[in-house]
């Protein structure tokens, strides 16, 4: 055989075919390829989808008519040429057809030929060319059983076709569609091999149709559609979303391995055991096109009945996770908490493995595996809908996944888990994957281990331990959200007192954090006490006898954490009411060890302004890691409205519980500070560095 070359090696020698295929790069038609051995009936079809298909949205080429258009001699003249000018008649063939819709806004349909293999010779000679490649976006091969196309070719009345035998056929086609097969991936173009019965079953032109108005664009708006609707049904609005994968998280099995285990399929000829892990492991990798072509294997293989039953033979074949199954049985009684699956497998079998546990009604899944499924899911295609939970549903997301696949998901959630499975089903990349992403953009996630003496993955200070039962975690899932407790003196005359020098653009230096020190002292023994209340200790009167004198309650249990640099002097005052109390200079959140917290009931976190509030968030989540119920108070300066109140950072800190804020002014100005402006500079008179 031949061999063609790669996509990207130099289209052709011809000068005006390269310049036209770039000129296209941005503007590609639908245009579908007809290909089959020669007799297998591409014409025959192409005249019967003419009449089933609407002629506004489609049109139809015989690919030697259009040779013959645009070569001298037509036919007969294409004949005389030598190869490499046949190559450059076929190539300026597909460029018209190309051209033609472009100009009509048309999808077409080409009759063509991929090979030609005389029966004398050793290799077929590929006549489909890189520009007709370059331009197809997909291709359907008649896969017409060999005998078949043997008496097509002898009962053709319409032109004579050379004896062949049927073993040189059978030879021929198996080359040619596994070539095409093959060489389709390397163009982003979707390839299926169509049977007799899926002219016969209607089902080809509802799938020609699909092929031209489904899109990348289109597939993520049909998966929003079902997510919108999904959350727009119910009694109460959710606050929660609880987002899964399927595969190897809600269970240990691989829905699609089971599925092509029971499918007899035709790749099992062509030396595929599992196509999919042929398709995912090639240049398709896991876009929109490979998942795409994951269907059309699935639609080219078997039937809607019997996929259905195939289906549930699998499901019958999967046992959840039984932590799982407890978090999703638990979430029964809860309104305010929803649970979604999202999977890049097949919808069919776990729409059946939560019918078969009672969870269907609770449970919902986006994700497909037919054409009737309407899309596909994709990794990218998860993170968009986890964003589109929180930003425009407002719901505070936990994501479970198992693998690099999820990785994407998991980082758009609010909480990441990564379910770690035995270590002979689990990834084999996701340690990589976690190591390269955990920390960045403040990506923290966590581990269940299933089934419990499973081995964790990595270390498990990287990727702490959580148990899925456990009371702490299911709280943090069930709390209902509730207002920020934030205590204030906006509007008091201290306030106003205090400030002044705060907001004066000649205090700097010293005397600015000693306001500031003021203000740390002011706010603890007003505001502090409120919430943490006094406790009575034993002093001895200036009279004489012993009386019972007050402090702030457990200060020799209390951590005071200034945020570097800009919260250090604030919290000395902070540390001047409660003297007893342990003080820690902490620059990032991990500063704060577990040690820290041992003997710990209270933490202080102090800072001198509170713009966006992201930094806060980062340490109330690493606090609350190390430690589940130890009370937190943030005590700033002054602190930006919206960030405890309508944000997204507000909207996550209130998910957490003994959570409290203390400033001395709210400020409904979104400024930050910067050079002369800013308050770390003008603490310490920095200010011409910045």
């Amino acid at each position: 055989m031949k061999p063609i070359s790669h996509p990207w090696d130099g289209v052709c020698e011809n000068g005006d075919i390269e310049a036209r295929l770039e000129s296209f790069k941005n503007s590609k038609p639908v245009i579908i390829g007809l290909y089959g051995l020669p007799g297998s009936g591409k014409s025959f079809l192409l005249a019967t989808l003419r009449q089933g298909l609407d002629v506004d949205d489609f049109t139809f080429y015989d690919g030697s008519d259009i040779i013959a258009a645009v070569t001298d001699g037509g036919l007969e003249g294409f004949q005389t040429l030598d190869d490499e000018e046949k190559t450059h008649c076929r190539e300026r063939a597909i460029m018209k057809i190309r051209q033609e819709c472009d100009d009509s806004g048309k999808s077409a349909l080409v009759a063509g030929h991929a090979m030609f293999w005389n029966e004398e010779e050793e290799t077929g000679d590929i006549v489909c060319t890189q520009a007709d490649l370059r331009s197809y976006t997909h291709i359907l091969y008649l896969d017409i059983p060999v005998e078949k196309i043997a008496e097509y070719r002898r009962n053709d009345q319409k032109r004579s076709r050379p004896s062949v035998s049927i073993t040189h056929l059978a030879k021929w086609q198996i080359a040619e569609r596994q070539h095409l097969r093959e060489v389709c991936r390397s163009y982003d173009i979707i390839f299926a091999a169509i049977s007799p019965h899926h002219v016969s079953m209607n089902k080809l032109i509802p799938m020609i149709r699909d092929f031209r108005t489904h899109t990348e664009d289109l597939n993520t708006e049909l998966a929003e559609q079902q997510l919108d609707k999904i959350m727009s049904g119910g009694s109460e609005t959710p606050e929660t979303v609880l987002v899964f994968d399927a595969d190897k998280t809600l269970a240990p099995q691989d829905s699609a391995e089971l599925f092509w285990e029971l499918v007899p399929s035709i790749h099992n000829k062509e030396g595929e055991y599992c196509p999919l892990k042929k398709l995912f492991s090639g240049p398709l990798q896991y876009s929109y096109i490979a998942f795409r072509q994951a269907t059309m294997l699935c639609e080219e293989t078997i039937d809607d009945k019997d996929y259905d039953a195939c289906c549930g033979t699998v499901a019958q074949m999967i046992e959840m996770h039984p932590e799982i199954l407890d978090l999703l049985n638990f979430m029964k009684g809860q309104a305010h908490v929803r649970a979604l699956v999202l999977t890049c497998g097949l919808k069919g079998v776990w729409k059946r493995v939560l019918e078969k546990v009672f969870l269907s009604d609770k449970v919902k899944i986006i994700g497909g595996g037919r054409l009737s499924d309407g899309l596909v899911m994709t990794p990218a295609l998860k993170a968009t809908l986890v964003a589109r939970l929180r930003n425009l549903h407002n719901c505070y997301v936990w994501a479970f996944g198992d693998s690099p696949l999820d990785l994407k998901m998991l980082r758009a959630a609010n909480q990441a888990v990564v379910v770690t499975g035995e270590e002979y089903k689990r990834s084999t990349t996701m340690n990589g994957a976690l190591t390269k992403c955990i920390g960045t953009d403040g990506f923290q996630p966590r581990q269940a281990v299933l089934p419990c003496y499973a081995r964790p993955r990595l270390d498990v200070t990287q990727l702490p331990l959580v148990q899925l039962t456990d009371y702490f975690f299911l709280d943090s899932i069930f709390i209902r959200r509730k207002s920020l407790h934030v205590l204030h003196a906006t509007d008091r005359p201290v306030a106003k007192l205090l400030m002044t020098p705060m907001r004066d653009g000649e205090v700097s230096g010293p005397a600015l954090r000693e306001t500031h020190r003021r203000v740390g002292w002011y706010l603890a023994v007003e505001f502090y006490a409120d919430i943490i209340g006094l406790e009575k200790y034993p002093i001895r009167h200036v009279q004489g006898y012993q009386t019972d004198g007050h402090r702030l309650f457990n200060e020799k249990e209390t951590l005071i954490v200034p945020l570097m640099r800009g919260g250090e002097p604030m919290a000395l005052g902070v540390n001047d009411a409660l003297p007893l109390a342990m003080f820690l200079h902490a620059k990032v959140s991990s500063d704060i060890k577990a040690k820290h917290v041992q003997s710990c009931n209270m933490i202080v976190l102090v800072d001198s302004v509170i713009n966006s509030g992201k930094s806060i968030l980062e340490f109330v989540q690493h606090i609350r890691h190390l430690n589940k119920t130890i009370r937190i108070v943030v005590v700033a300066g002054v602190i930006q409205a919206q960030c405890v109140s309508a944000s997204m950072i507000a909207h996550e800190l209130c998910r957490f519980r003994g959570l409290s804020f203390i400033a001395l002014r709210l400020s409904d100005n979104k400024f930050t500070g910067k050079g002369t402006t800013d308050t770390g500079n003008r603490l310490f008179n920095t200010v011409h560095l910045d």
